[in-house]
């Protein structure tokens, strides 16, 4: 049964980069060789090469089509928030059950950057381009529910998610959460 993560099969390129992105979140990027993903998406190289440049832009397309599936779920959030506090509440309810259900082995853009250390670097350039717009999203709901200091909030709930999808990895993933909706809650000015 697929993930509700995951979008319908939509050709030879769609399946490659769901089967690269399965193997590299739960194994490692570095750990994934071009042949494994291959193999198990039952391609052939010139399929690989045809759609991407090599495993590097296959690793880019990974972590674009996370940032892609992030912000579709807050534009879902946002059709159905009534008021600027409730867009708040579905921002953090989401963090949270993202971090339990979905992304129960870290955050796929900090474990990306621990493998590609180079600021230059294509990969880190596309989690540096996530890390702002989400920081900025979060500053702009927090205005808008007429949070005083929104960038210090902000910066603090970005934090606190970092924290969510590591410890829910690392700790007991039910306390991770937990305390993660308690500390939000709070740091985002919610009851």
């Amino acid at each position: 049964m697929k993930s509700s993560r995951e979008s319908p099969a939509s050709g030879p390129r769609q399946h490659l980069l769901e089967t690269a992105s399965r193997l590299f979140y739960l194994e490692g990027i570095n750990a994934v060789g071009v042949d494994r993903i291959l193999q198990q998406a039952g391609v052939t190289r010139a399929t690989l090469y045809r759609h991407f440049a090599g495993k590097e832009a296959l690793v880019v397309a990974y972590l674009e089509r996370e940032d892609a599936l992030i912000r579709h779920h807050l534009e879902a959030a946002a059709d159905r928030a009534v008021s600027p506090d409730h867009m708040l509440e579905l921002v953090i309810e989401g963090i949270a059950e993202d971090a339990w259900r979905h992304h129960t082995r870290g955050c796929p853009f900090i474990n990306a950057t621990a493998e590609f250390p180079d600021p230059a670097n294509p990969v880190r350039q596309v989690v540096g381009r996530h890390r702002v717009w989400f920081r900025e999203v979060l500053e702009e709901y927090l205005t808008a529910a007429g949070r005083e200091d929104s960038a210090m909030k902000a910066d603090t709930l970005v934090m606190l998610r970092d924290a969510v999808l590591v410890g829910s990895y690392l700790d007991d993933s039910e306390a991770s959460r937990r305390t993660f909706l308690r500390t939000a809650r709070c740091a985002a000015g919610l009851p």
